[in-house]
């Protein structure tokens, strides 16, 4: 396995960063172009495994991905076949992409079949009930390879339509997306009603406005229900936004090193809930500055970070990133609102803790939550990423403030942004 020795700033750092396009709206814009009838462009395609993932599984499905790559972006050219797939049996290997495997298995539900989808070990152990759940209500046919609820699984359909159905809105939005993409296409459209309060709702209306933008408008999401019309996705060109989760990482660095860092193309018109992890900052002590195309944080060394109280149900991909913001701050911080996150690609409590305990960090893993109390002196440590790409990056920003941290296996972050490691490498620190 290999190991990243990650560079202590040695000042305060001044950076104008590019970060990749969203795969959260990348996935979406993906298959509402496959479930077009005609081409489509998508502008600044996601470079991460999830998206190849994405676009392998599509091929496999008889709908062609031309991707172009140029200095400044790729892009993606989609022919969609109309939700006109090919008889199986094909296999659909989704590596380690959740998003991916969920709107697939959904996408899978409008052919004939029979359609394996799998993926590496740690995706199998995933909890995907819920949507095998609603797919089985809709009329498909679900055959799991092992255990309900869990890849591998062999999918027929297409689907029928139900009058309603409902599914808990608290453990996952990717199982609510996953439907809404494919409910135009299903007679009569789709009523689904959360039996929980829905997690993550931005991640939802991210999916309204790339259906949106493809044709689709019939769609209304309220607190405990979600209609979607029956409608055609129509062919466009659609160009995909820098990704607010990935910018969390240098935006964080600023607030724990001092300095001042943008991003360049997130803006005030961000379809991304977690653009509003700057507001957390500013909360913490930092000066943010928002604009048309661009997002600066910046903190004097000489103001401290404080704690907060802070309910992160709404961008809770970022909590490992708050978690280390956390560790420097003056008072402690307390996160609500994400016991669901035990179940994404680590369990991003427990082994999140777990790992920065071992720095010397005090971190408390709560019912729904985190306590983070800071500690007088953090050393180095070789943290384990428990194939979590998120928590890869965030250990990679404490290390610009801890000496000797190693981050083990790096190159989990290949999943959203390759190129990570030279992004982090090259945020300048100039000497105090």
């Amino acid at each position: 396995m290999t190991v990243k020795q990650v560079r202590t700033a040695e000042g305060p750092v001044i950076a104008d960063v590019v970060v990749p396009p969203s795969k959260s709206i990348a996935n979406r814009a993906l298959i509402c172009a496959a479930l077009a009838d005609g081409e489509s462009e998508l502008v600044g395609l996601a470079p991460g495994d999830d998206t190849q993932a994405m676009i392998a599984c599509l091929d496999a499905l008889g709908i062609p991905v031309g991707v172009e790559q140029s200095a400044e972006r790729t892009t993606a050219r989609v022919l969609g076949t109309g939700g006109r797939l090919p008889v199986g049996p094909i296999t659909l290997h989704t590596r380690l992409a959740g998003t991916t495997s969920r709107f697939i298995t959904a996408l899978a539900a409008l052919g004939p079949g029979p359609y394996l989808i799998d993926g590496e070990a740690p995706l199998r152990g995933r909890p995907m009930g819920p949507l095998h759940d609603s797919l089985h209500s809709l009329g498909a046919v679900l055959e799991p390879g092992e255990t309900w609820g869990h890849l591998p699984v062999t999918v027929s359909g297409p689907v029928g339509g139900a009058d309603a159905l409902m599914m808990p809105g608290d453990v996952s939005s990717q199982y609510v997306t996953a439907l809404m993409l494919i409910a135009p296409m299903i007679r009569s459209g789709m009523r689904l009603g959360l039996s929980t309060e829905l997690v993550s709702r931005p991640y939802v209306e991210i999916t309204k406005s790339v259906m949106a933008s493809f044709g689709v408008t019939d769609v209304d999401v309220a607190e405990r229900r979600i209609h979607v019309g029956e409608g055609r996705y129509a062919p466009t060109v659609y160009e995909v936004e820098p990704d607010a989760s990935s910018a969390s990482y240098p935006l964080a660095a600023a607030a724990m090193v001092g300095g001042a860092v943008s991003v360049r193309g997130l803006g005030r018109a961000s379809l991304q809930g977690d653009a509003a992890f700057v507001d957390v900052l500013e909360r913490m002590g930092c000066l943010v500055t928002v604009s048309d195309n661009t997002t600066v944080v910046m903190r004097r060394r000489d103001t401290p970070l404080r704690g907060i109280d802070v309910d992160m149900a709404d961008i809770s991909d970022l909590v490992p990133t708050m978690a280390v913001v956390a560790t420097q701050a003056t008072t402690p911080t307390r996160i609500t609102g994400v016991g669901f996150i035990r179940a994404k690609e680590s369990d991003r409590l427990g082994d999140l803790a777990a790992e920065l305990n071992k720095t010397g960090a005090d971190v408390v893993v709560e019912d729904d939550g985190l306590l983070i109390t800071p500690t007088d002196t953090l050393h180095g440590s070789r943290l384990e990423t428990h194939h979590d790409h998120r928590l890869a990056m965030a250990f990679g920003v404490l290390g610009l403030v801890v000496s000797g941290v190693e981050v083990a296996d790096p190159d989990v972050v290949s999943k959203s942004w390759p190129a990570f490691w030279d992004a982090l490498d090259a945020i300048p620190a100039r000497r105090a």
